[in-house]
């Protein structure tokens, strides 16, 4: 086999954890540039994992001809420039969750994505759900639950309860854009067993306004919610709940219950995945196993470096996916502005 060669822009905490390892395990496949924020963080980078080459941008990076892919371990505000780039550079594309920052971002990737079939482009999956993803998708065909009726998503934690904590990335709409909380990674798994809602009506809150800027010292807006409520109506007349918080003590588990007219299916996500069910006949919630032959897991870098070679197709997460959870995204900001429902999908 050809040895692919991958070059990563942001070498953060995921990529330490997930893509590093991931892609070292794949046969061929050899990671030979880096380029992160700031040039110490590169030569670290560079000198912990071995990697020989390192670029003191981005763009160096994606229009060099000894790359073939790009590993884009960025915050969302860079993702949509450093993917267009990738693709018109004739390179393919692995790029961090979420998607972008909004759903313009979102669209212009997936169009030029289009425009370069023949490059592999995904997005870095949701890893709840992946565990038992076969076993619900069976049981929701095979009526376990019977007609649905509502959806309810938690995602609550006290990250957020102390007001000393350091403003993090994820508070701040210049980095992260439209995303909230675990909002996005959350609907993304709910959507891959139920359909995609055709309309929402949020609000949002932030408790505490200001906090400390680690880079600085100096105090700065936090401009992303600490907690959303979102109302959802689903093609049908099913409607869901969606409550994320980092404003709770002692909250429950992160978890989508799925409720039908003959039971209820329960994905718990701390963080493995727990699956739990009843019928309407039964008396409690018990767990479902999961048989080892349909057990799920994370092989995110394995499917890219699949897709690459022409072995498989990208199931978990492709652009045109990600559009729609960035749509949704978007519609529960719009919503939470203007204190009315918005209706899915978006126009632009």
């Amino acid at each position: 086999m050809k040895t692919i060669r991958v070059g990563i822009v942001g070498l953060g905490a995921n990529t330490r954890l997930r893509h590093v390892p991931g892609l070292r395990a794949c046969s061929s496949v050899e990671i030979v540039g880096v380029c992160n924020r700031r040039p110490e963080s590169t030569q670290q980078a560079a000198a912990e994992y071995g990697i020989p080459r390192t670029f003191d941008t981005w763009q160096e990076l994606v229009n060099d001809d000894d790359i073939d892919a790009v590993v884009i371990g960025t915050w969302p505000y860079l993702h949509c420039d450093i993917t267009i780039a990738s693709l018109q550079a004739g390179k393919h594309v692995l790029v961090e969750a979420r998607m972008a920052c909004d759903a313009n971002e979102a669209r212009r990737m997936l169009e030029v994505s289009q425009k370069h079939s023949g490059l592999v482009t995904q997005i870095v999956p949701s890893p709840f759900g992946l565990e038992v993803h076969r076993v619900v998708q069976e049981l929701l065909q095979d009526g376990y639950v019977g007609e649905l009726r509502e959806v309810v998503v938690l995602g609550c934690n006290n990250s957020l309860m102390d007001p000393a904590v350091p403003l993090h990335w994820r508070q701040s709409k210049e980095l992260s854009g439209l995303n909230m909380l675990a909002m996005g990674i959350l609907h993304e798994t709910l959507v891959r067993w139920v359909p995609d809602p055709v309309r929402v009506l949020a609000q949002t809150q932030i408790y505490t306004s200001k906090r400390t800027d680690a880079s600085t010292g100096e105090s700065a807006d936090v401009s992303t919610p600490d907690s959303v409520h979102v109302l959802t109506e689903l093609p049908g007349g099913a409607r869901g709940i969606y409550h994320l918080s980092g404003a709770m003590h002692h909250a429950p588990p992160m978890q989508i219950r799925i409720f039908g007219s003959e039971g209820t299916l329960h994905c718990v996500c701390n963080p493995n995945d727990q699956l739990l069910g009843a019928r309407k006949e039964d008396h409690e919630l018990r767990e479902i196993p999961v048989p080892a032959e349909k057990q799920g897991g994370w092989r995110v870098e394995e499917e890219f470096i699949d897709a690459i070679r022409g072995n498989g197709s990208i199931q978990f997460t492709d652009f045109a996916t990600g559009v729609r959870y960035m749509e949704f995204t978007e519609a529960v900001a719009r919503s939470a502005e203007v204190g009315q429902a918005v209706r899915l999908p978006l126009g632009p």
